[in-house]
């Protein structure tokens, strides 16, 4: 008589073998079915930006969002010609930027699209939803973590933070652009210590190593 598997083990194996399954039902996708799948996704992601337009207009809202879909289809097909391009380039930074310049050319272009019809601040709309909202979240963190900052600091930040949504929009996927705000967050954290502005767990920190 075979002895039982542990519980631990059967739900291991189920969600294995839903894994393996779940991987072949991407891989059988006929062109047309991937094509229609990803056109849904910037469809959704696409309309999900527009939605927190509130535009009032829905010709206008119409044109936002074909703009907005079609640069997230222009992102995909560059990435994917260009991507491989860049890893071979390696650390060649004048490769690199040579190859990244019709990427800049696509960002102007995209954004004078959307100034026919947005205002300024509803392109920071846009911008904001292209990279998750990162500018007010990384911001509202450094405001809780540094409390002594003056509102120069706090300026100088949102530069740097805005900085690093104008590369991220054009990143190829979600862990792309954390990436390219992670860089910019150490580009912050040197100036604040170059400011010597220290957080209050560094403050606390060595306040009670002062007391010892």
């Amino acid at each position: 008589m075979k002895k039982a598997l542990p519980l631990i083990a059967v739900l291991l194996l189920a969600v294995s073998s839903y894994a393996a399954d779940s991987k072949n039902t991407e891989t059988k996708l006929t062109p047309e079915q991937a094509e229609a799948k990803y056109t849904h996704v910037i469809d959704v992601r696409s309309q999900k930006i527009v939605d927190a337009l509130n535009l009032s207009d829905t010709k206008k809202a119409a044109k936002v969002h074909d703009i907005i879909m079609a640069q997230y289809r222009a992102l995909n097909s560059w990435h994917n010609t260009n991507d491989s391009r860049i890893k071979a380039a390696h650390h060649d930074k004048a490769a690199i930027a040579k190859i990244n310049e019709p990427l800049r050319k696509m960002h102007d272009e995209y954004l004078a699209k959307l100034a026919q019809y947005l205002t300024p601040a509803q392109i920071e709309t846009v911008k904001d939803g292209m990279t998750y909202g990162k500018v007010e979240f990384t911001f509202k963190g450094y405001c809780v973590e540094y409390l002594n900052l003056s509102e120069a600091n706090k300026q100088e930040i949102l530069e740097f933070l805005k900085q690093a949504r104008e590369e991220a929009m054009d990143a190829g996927s979600s862990q792309e652009k954390s990436a390219i705000f992670n860089q910019y967050k150490g580009k912050i954290n040197n100036y604040l210590s170059r400011q010597g502005i220290h957080s209050e767990k560094w403050i606390k920190a060595h306040g009670d190593l002062q007391k010892k």
